[in-house]
């Protein structure tokens, strides 16, 4: 067989590692194989050689496997579908998806959620833990970014921890239109979720610390995170500004990934973070941990 045809058959079976064939190829042809050409066994076990360099390639060893847990649309509990209040019907013309579509949300929600800006990690108590000078510009820069993005804000709710009010407060300032009000809450504090996995080394709170952080952070997702009330005509735009841990949380239990991945991802101080919930109960994340607008000096992740 000639040099040509033989470069030919063989790229043929090699698909995207011609470069590699050829170089074998031209090895040959200079009998750096040790081999005289025209050997029909000397041939065979190029072609061999030349072939088990080539991975393994099937349609089913390309395409990834279903993980088989299809998408729970009833997630937060609250699918029209699934839920009655036993009443009975006033008629018999009466149409019984009626109250059923009365009942169905029509309303989109947008749920910002913000992480502090920087603070002092010297602070001996949480009221001495407020934010650095750096950080008081992060949070006027994150306020200058949710302005620009010209959305109309129902309302800012925050966790009740020093660094995550001041962030708050400075945000509120840029806000566009009358004053968005402002809320404090408990359930937003930081804590350990849950157990991540996989374990680090550097941070290992006490398993009562999962147990009362993980049950705290939890009830929080179940107040915020859920699809409009039926009764929310417009599509609504609500900022959190709460910590690292508990916005990971949420982004992992509401895209429905395992909860225990929540410490692969990292969120620098003031980012943006940005879930989006249809009234059929589909989340998507539009930003995960959104800082492109500061300047590179200016980011921190503390």
């Amino acid at each position: 067989m000639s040099y040509r045809k033989t470069f030919k058959l063989i790229c043929g079976f090699a698909g995207g590692s011609a470069v590699l064939v050829f170089a074998a190829a031209a090895a040959d042809s200079r009998g750096y194989f040790g081999e005289q050409r025209g050997e029909a066994a000397s041939r065979w076990s190029r072609f061999t050689v030349l072939q088990a360099a080539q991975p393994a390639w099937t349609p089913a060893s390309h395409t990834p496997a279903p993980t088989g847990h299809s998408w729970d649309f009833n997630w937060d509990k609250r699918d029209p579908s699934t839920l009655t209040n036993g009443k009975k019907k006033e008629t018999a013309t009466e149409d019984p998806s009626s109250e059923q579509d009365n009942g169905k949300p029509k309303a989109t929600r947008n749920i910002l959620l913000i992480r502090h800006s920087q603070y002092n990690l010297s602070g001996n108590s949480d009221k001495e833990r407020i934010l650095t000078p750096l950080g008081r510009e992060q949070a006027e820069l994150t306020g200058k970014r949710l302005a620009a993005l010209g959305l109309k804000y129902d309302v800012l709710v925050h966790s009740s921890m020093a660094r995550a009010t001041e962030t708050a407060h400075i945000i509120s300032k840029h806000l566009p239109g009358p004053g968005v009000e402002l809320l404090s809450c408990d359930l937003l504090r930081e804590g350990a979720p849950i157990e991540p996995v996989p374990p680090v080394t550097h941070w290992k709170p006490d398993a009562v610390q999962y147990h009362e952080d993980g049950a705290r952070i939890e009830a929080a997702f179940r107040r915020y995170i859920h699809r409009a009330d039926p009764k929310q005509k417009e599509d609504s735009y609500e900022i959190i500004v709460c910590h690292a841990n508990v916005i990971r949380y949420f982004v992992c239990r509401a895209l429905q990934f395992p909860a225990e991945g929540w410490l692969r991802m990292g969120l620098n101080n003031g980012s943006i973070t940005w879930l989006t919930i249809r009234p059929s109960g589909r989340v998507a994340l539009r930003t995960l941990g959104d800082s492109g607008f500061m300047p590179p000096d200016k980011l921190t992740r503390t």
